[in-house]
Parts: structure tokens; C-alpha cells; sequence
């Protein structure tokens, strides 16, 4: 795995951490391929039960790294690879049966708004900024940024952030949907330790509960816009017969029951 991310699995849960903290972790092609290795042994992974995506330095994520491309990128059809390159590793994370959480300090931009929407549940610092920013230099959503920020927040928002040069305010942010939790620091770094921390709380949680439900709940919210709406009822119908199945779910179930009759009794 390249130094562009950090990857580590504990106890079932893969830290993924961007790791260009000098170029506020914008993709560049080593960054790219690390992203797309990383995401997609993650998700493949027996003992992964939950995914942390987190970023060294300052900021989470700056999207990609546009002096890179002013002087690497002799056209268009480059641009168009690596943005191929990483949606690899977009489609990993959006839809694996592995829940995400995503601890985004800083700023967010670009298609550093794509990978953010990659989770599943974000908290960020209350210091953070989160925008589009693609028009100013003339370029246009990727890494997901068209096709996720509509469903997060609604068309219209959609197009109010990406029809101006804004970057939205933490708490903002969290109004509108794209962040679940605000968390405060007293500086800008005790600011990211906490927000890391909080996203690994959040990670641990899952695990030590029914994650498989937790991560088969995601993947039916997720994939909802495959499916006509009778469909999606079958589906569900499906999932939660095979999930009865399961050892944890029939151990829940037994327990409840007995703690019930306990109760009644």
C-alpha cells in the first residue's frame, strides 16, 4: 500500500487515512491508486466490520490536486482515467454491506465533497468549511459529487452550492445533511483529535452491536434507487428473513424474548 493513505484493520474496524497533508490531501495519481487499493481490500476483507475514513494535516480533503494537474496533465482524457481510478473505490465504499463513518476535519472541497459523501455517517469539526468550488476553475463535479449531493441534500441545495463559489459553515453543514455531528475543539488540532475520536466511537459502537444488520441496513438505503418501489419492499422482505437466520440476530432475539417474559412475569 502507498504512504498517500495510511491502512490499517484493528479489531474489525480499517482506518483509511488520506495522507497528503502538504497538498491538503488532493488526488493525484499515487493518491488515486492508494485510494482505490485501500477501499477495495477493505471492503473485501472478512474481518471488517466497519470502515473510518480520516485525513493527516490540516484538512480532509482538497479534491484533486490542481497543480498536479496543470503541470502533469497534458489533456482532458488524463483527468477522465484518474477520475476513473478513484470512482473504483467510490463504488467500493457506497456499496459494500460495510458501514462508514468519516471524520472530516478542515476543509472539504472538490471531489474532497465526493469522498466525504462516501460515508455513511460524517462528523466534522465545527472549524470545517464544505463546498464545491469546481466552477472557479472552470472544471466540473466528479467523484461523485453530482450523482450523491442531490440524494444527501435535495436538488435544489445541490445546485445552490454548486452554482456558487460557497463553502458552507460546520454547522450549516450539519443542516443541511451532509455531516451527522458537529464536534468543537479548543484549537484546530485538539478540534481533529476529537473529531477522530468521535468517529471511532461511532465505529466501535457498530461493531460490538449487530453489524452485519447494521451494514445490510445500509446496503438496502443505499441501493434503494435500483429498485422500483415493490421491489425494494421484496428486498426488504428478503434481507430481513436472512438476517433472522443469523446466529447474532436469532442470540438478540432469544434475549429479548426471555428479558420480555421476564418482565410480563
Amino acid at each position: 500500500m502507498s504512504d498517500a493513505i495510511l491502512f490499517s484493520v484493528d479489531e474489525g474496524l480499517a482506518r483509511l487515512t488520506l495522507n497528503r497533508p502538504a497538498r491538503l490531501n488532493a488526488f493525484n495519481a499515487d493518491l488515486a491508486e492508494a485510494w482505490r487499493d485501500a477501499t477495495t481490500e477493505a471492503t473485501s476483507r472478512d474481518d471488517v466490520g466497519a470502515i473510518l475514513l480520516d485525513a493527516a494535516g490540516p484538512a480532509f480533503c482538497a479534491g484533486g490536486d490542481v497543480l498536479d494537474m496543470a503541470t502533469t496533465m497534458g489533456d482532458g482524457s488524463q483527468i477522465t482515467e484518474l477520475a476513473g481510478v478513484i470512482n473504483v473505490g467510490i463504488r467500493a465504499l457506497t456499496e459494500s454491506a460495510i458501514p462508514v463513518v468519516a471524520a472530516a476535519h478542515g476543509t472539504t472541497a472538490g471531489g474532497g465533497l465526493g469522498i466525504l459523501l462516501c460515508s455513511d455517517y460524517a462528523v466534522i469539526g465545527g472549524r470545517s468549511k464544505v463546498g464545491s468550488l469546481y466552477a472557479n476553475i472552470g472544471l466540473t463535479p466528479d467523484l461523485s459529487v453530482s450523482a450523491q449531493l442531490a440524494h444527501a441534500v435535495g436538488q435544489r441545495r445541490a445546485l445552490q452550492l454548486v452554482l456558487q463559489d460557497r463553502l458552507l459553515a460546520a454547522d450549516e453543514a450539519q443542516e443541511w445533511g451532509i455531516a451527522a455531528e458537529v464536534v468543537r475543539g479548543d484549537d484546530a488540532a485538539v478540534e481533529a483529535d476529537l473529531v477522530r475520536e468521535r468517529a471511532e466511537e461511532i465505529a466501535r459502537f457498530w461493531l460490538a452491536g449487530a453489524a452485519g444488520a447494521y451494514g445490510q441496513a445500509k446496503r438496502l438505503v443505499r441501493s434503494r434507487n435500483e429498485r422500483t418501489f415493490v421491489d425494494q419492499l421484496s428486498e426488504e422482505a428478503r434481507s430481513i428473513g436472512a438476517a433472522f437466520d443469523t446466529a447474532d440476530a436469532q442470540a438478540r432475539v432469544a434475549a429479548f424474548a426471555a428479558a420480555s417474559a421476564k418482565k410480563s412475569g
